[in-house]
């Protein structure tokens, strides 16, 4: 034992800090791993022999000795401690010791005792990459001394060292990622585009940090004080919960907004970021100590899930309290309709994360409509078929208010065409988005039937005038001559006035707009023809009654071509429909209106 403790004190006291200025300014396992080895082998082997003078004699002068040659020999040890952490940062970067399958991985060239030389090592594992062995020596570095000041009763002081310094990287690490102390009051004070710039950087710095950091220093925790699990949980706690409790907790701050419809998908973003992470955070944050992480992450996630059913409330809530009184020109698209629709189709991108967030959100309404109006398609999955409910609600609350808006034109006809236009966004959008895969065929079918009932409606009373001014069947019965004149007379003023209104009425959809223009043009230019061609030449006889037909029927093919572009008849986009088609779909013989006439419709 005797020798055993003057090799020790041989060592120990050629790196004494304050034995020579060397030894003050020399780093130990930087100028000589083999020496460094050495050093520590010594303290073990300085233990045992105090080990056996204790169970010699508690008072013996041998043991006291050795007692004041192993505090030397620590402090030299907490030193090289320090050392190593504080000028290794680069070398102990998280993202690389995040990305290990194992700690393990670091080998130890200092704690085994096997007589493994500088070079044997530098040569061993030609796979690692230069930075990665590097790390790993300073991680194994690391361990052995902490290893060492553990098994002597040591340990207090490296832990307070590693503490130290490895708070003070996590947090400069959380700092750079832009993660910063708020409040609820400051956070509630921000104007939302400043709000939502803090959310989409939290959102980039959240995977980083949990990933990262808080992964990279769990691992190296978990490695270095490998020999005692108090240690490292201690460690490991005191290192990331402020941190983590900070990063943690700005979603639920965000959840405790004012609740607003736009602030919606940020909220699903937090929340997925939160739920798509949730394993990690379990696994790095899975000891007794970091519980309190835990539960700020699952509270957070809770809250922003409140937030985000309370937020869909307010949208639907918004979308019935919409109060504009100014009825869309022309009855075209309202604003309303395209916001909704979109904000619909937005929502489908999301769909995964609703399903959790309102899985256990069942709908509740008061109407007497049956569920089957509102209900999309049936599901297996009823998770995926609680969305696809709430979803196919929004969508009907938004028609329920359109036809509100409906009632804000005078003319029958036109709110017709309004509710016609909407509907048609409102089918075209479901179709060229994923609304298709939670609504279903059925109900795209129902609502493209409704859609053919509005323009039918439309038809019938925006052209019932203009179809009562001429007989039934003009082909059937003689009319008195003055009953003729009459009949023509009433024609022209009724088609004259539908033209007008109707040239600036619109419909925004192409093919629907040339779906009712030939519909119109099928039923009504037959019926003028067949009246036109019996009584043409009877007017005609009468000197000076040729002005009473103002149109052959080829005409009016090129008036309803002007019709429902919202122009006035000046229209600026062509149509597929031209005049010529519509001809073509409605007569079999050519005829031209007499003398040089002209229209007052295109003066």
């Amino acid at each position: 034992m005797a020798e055993n403790v003057e090799n020790a004190r041989l060592i120990i006291t050629k790196w004494d800090p304050e034995s020579s200025t060397f030894a003050n300014v020399t780093s130990l396992f930087f100028e000589s791993r083999r020496e460094a080895k050495e050093f520590l082998n010594s303290v073990k082997h300085l233990q045992r022999a105090m080990h056996y003078y204790v169970s010699e004699s508690s008072n013996s002068q041998k043991l006291i000795e050795s007692q004041q040659l192993m505090q030397t020999a620590m402090k030299r040890l907490e030193k090289e401690f320090y050392q190593i952490l504080a000028s290794n940062r680069d070398h102990l970067d998280l993202e690389s010791i995040s990305t290990r399958s194992s700690p393990s991985r670091a080998r130890s060239s200092i704690s085994d005792d096997s007589e493994e030389s500088e070079d044997e090592f530098r040569t061993a594992d030609e796979s690692i990459n230069r930075v990665e062995r590097v790390s790993s020596l300073v991680m194994s570095d690391l361990k052995a001394i902490a290893d060492c000041m553990i098994s002597t009763g040591y340990g207090k002081e490296c832990v307070k060292i590693y503490k130290i310094i490895r708070k003070s990287i996590v947090d400069e690490g959380l700092y750079h990622l832009g993660v910063e102390r708020v409040t609820s009051s400051q956070i509630n004070k921000l104007d939302w585009e400043v709000l939502e710039i803090k959310i989409k950087n939290w959102l980039k710095a959240f995977s980083v940090a949990v990933q990262t950091l808080f992964s990279g220093e769990r691992i190296l925790c978990d490695y270095v004080f490998a020999a005692s699990a108090s240690i490292r949980e201690s460690c490991f706690n005191e290192i990331t919960k402020d941190g983590a409790s900070l990063l943690f907790g700005f979603p639920e701050l965000i959840s405790k907004t004012k609740k607003s419809p736009e602030k919606l998908f940020r909220m699903l973003d937090l929340y997925e970021a939160i739920s798509n992470h949730w394993p990690e955070i379990q696994s790095i944050f899975s000891l007794e100590s970091t519980s309190a992480v835990r539960s700020q992450a699952l509270n957070s996630l809770i809250k922003l899930g409140e937030a985000v059913r309370g937020t869909m409330t307010e949208f639907e809530s918004a979308i019935q309290k919409e109060s504009s009184k100014s009825p869309v020109p022309g009855g075209g698209i309202h604003p309303l309709t395209r916001y909704v629709m979109n904000y619909i189709a937005f929502l489908t991108d999301y769909s995964g994360i609703l399903s959790d967030v309102i899985a256990d959100w069942p709908l509740s309404i008061n109407s007497p409509l049956p569920e089957s109006y509102f209900s999309s398609q049936e599901s297996d999955d009823s998770a995926t078929s609680a969305v696809s409910v709430r979803l196919a609600w929004l969508v009907l609350v938004l028609l329920c208010k359109l036809d509100g808006k409906a009632e804000l034109y005078k003319d029958v006809a036109l709110s017709y065409l309004f509710l016609a236009n909407n509907l048609q966004y409102v089918v075209a959008k479901v179709k060229s988005s994923n609304l298709r895969a939670f609504l279903g065929e059925d109900w795209l079918k129902k609502h493209e039937g409704k859609v053919k009932q509005y323009t039918s409606n439309y038809e019938r009373m925006g052209w019932s005038k203009v179809m009562m001014s001429l007989p039934e069947n003009p082909t059937a019965d003689d009319i008195p001559l003055e009953n003729v004149r009459e009949r023509f007379r009433s024609f022209n003023s009724a088609f004259e006035e539908a033209y007008r209104k109707q040239t600036t009425w619109i419909v925004t959809d192409s093919k629907l707009r040339d779906e009712i223009k030939l519909s119109i043009a099928r039923k009504l230019v037959p019926l003028y023809r067949g009246f036109y061609n019996k009584y043409r030449d009877f007017l005609r006889q009468d000197l000076g009654q040729e002005s009473i037909v103002r149109y052959a029927p080829d005409d009016l093919g090129n008036y309803l071509s002007d019709l429902l572009h919202g122009n006035g008849g000046l229209s600026s986009t062509p149509s597929s429909v031209s005049s010529a088609s519509i001809s073509s779909a409605t007569s079999t013989t050519s005829s031209r209106s007499g003398g040089g006439w002209r229209s007052p419709l295109r003066r």
